[in-house]
């Protein structure tokens, strides 16, 4: 992949546009060569948050990047939509990958999105990512996996079960 340098221009919404076509191309074609030049595409102390990091700074994150390629199989980034508004954006996105250690023959899949804020260099300053954690992954999991479905199911406005305090309009 060619790393594409900062883009720097007046109009905000042309700087992320272009921002966000350069992230989905690198999110899409992520391997572990790329880690080295997160930095053309984040600044250098941005706030990367997700279900299970909260970090700052390009090694950081990278470093979240370069764990993910150490402990699962294949994983890999497909964005399916994409909205750009001022100097953001919101991605969603299918992550594929195998895991090692339990079924790995399994391809598993977790939808999500992604929210990204750029700095006017068009470089990430803020990216948050969205899954639900619960329903994504720990369902897909022996023993825990039938623990979150209980819960899952159990806390559902939609359940089977009566609730005994439920909401009546007044006459």
């Amino acid at each position: 992949m060619r790393v594409s340098t900062p883009i720097v221009c007046g109009d905000t919404q042309a700087t992320a546009q272009a921002a966000t076509q350069r992230l989905i191309a690198l999110y899409e074609q992520l391997s572990p060569a790329h880690l080295a030049t997160l930095d053309a595409y984040y600044a250098s102390d941005a706030h990367f948050k997700d279900p299970f990091n909260d970090v700052r700074g390009v090694p950081a994150i990278a470093q979240i990047f370069a764990h993910m390629f150490a402990t699962l199989d294949q994983p890999r980034f497909a964005v399916t939509q994409h909205i750009v508004q001022g100097d953001q954006a919101f991605l969603g996105w299918e992550f594929r990958f195998r895991m090692r250690r339990w079924r790995p023959q399994v391809e598993q899949c977790i939808h999500g999105a992604t929210l990204v804020r750029f700095d006017a260099q068009g470089r990430v300053a803020l990216h948050r990512d969205y899954w639900d954690a619960a329903q994504e992954l720990y369902e897909k999991l022996p023993v825990l996996g039938g623990l979150m479905c209980w819960l899952r199911r159990s806390a559902s406005a939609t359940s089977t079960t009566k609730v005994p305090h439920a909401y009546r309009p007044s006459p």
